[in-house]
């Protein structure tokens, strides 16, 4: 698999692991999913809600807008899971977009990241990897904060054995994707 095909698959894969851990967070009650935890930022809807924040300030850099810290001007911005749900799958759509309309030859393109005191420049091979480790680390928290909810936290890194492949293609249906999609091999272009 090209490095390509790689970070392709990734948008992906980031998105199906936002989907089944904000599926399971729709199962907590309201209280549950505002209730103190230890963690970073203190609560399950503040973790998930800074992911939201920060995909959308990266995303918005990768699309060439120059939005920057006004991504972040509201530290919550989703009250309920339902329009975390809903936010969350739109920036999801936006990455694998990109992902996918990428060329291989513009991984090394320049992305320019708009700070409050300066502009940031960085490779999109590079802020593509940043974006999906950020994501993993903020999800393994929020996971583990759910261990101390009344719902079980969701199996997030391996795939369903043979046997559970339904699952898999009723998830990917609810996303609005199939296995052939996710999985095709990108034709080769420069």
């Amino acid at each position: 698999m090209d490095a390509f095909l790689i970070y392709r698959s990734m948008a992906y894969n980031n998105a199906w692991a936002n989907h089944r851990l904000l599926k399971a967070c729709a199962q907590l009650s309201q209280d549950e999913f505002t209730e103190p935890r230890t963690g970073f930022f203190g609560s399950i809807r503040a973790t998930l809600n800074h992911n939201l924040i920060i995909d959308r300030f990266y995303v918005d850099a990768m699309e060439g807008g120059a939005r920057g810290p006004s991504a972040g001007s509201d530290s919550e911005p989703c009250a309920t899971v339902r329009v975390l749900q809903i936010e969350q799958r739109e920036v999801d759509r936006r990455l694998i977009a990109m992902a996918e309309n990428t060329k291989p030859v513009e991984l090394g393109r320049l992305v320019e990241i708009h700070r409050e005191d300066r502009v940031q420049r960085e490779r999109l091979d590079r802020l593509l990897l940043h974006l999906f480790q950020h994501q993993i680390h903020h999800r393994g928290q929020a996971h583990a904060m759910m261990s101390g909810t009344s719902v079980e936290p969701p199996q997030l890194d391996e795939f369903f054995s043979a046997e559970e492949a339904h699952l898999r293609a009723q998830e990917f249906a609810d996303l609005g994707w199939t296995e052939a999609q996710v999985w095709r091999p990108q034709e080769s272009s420069d």
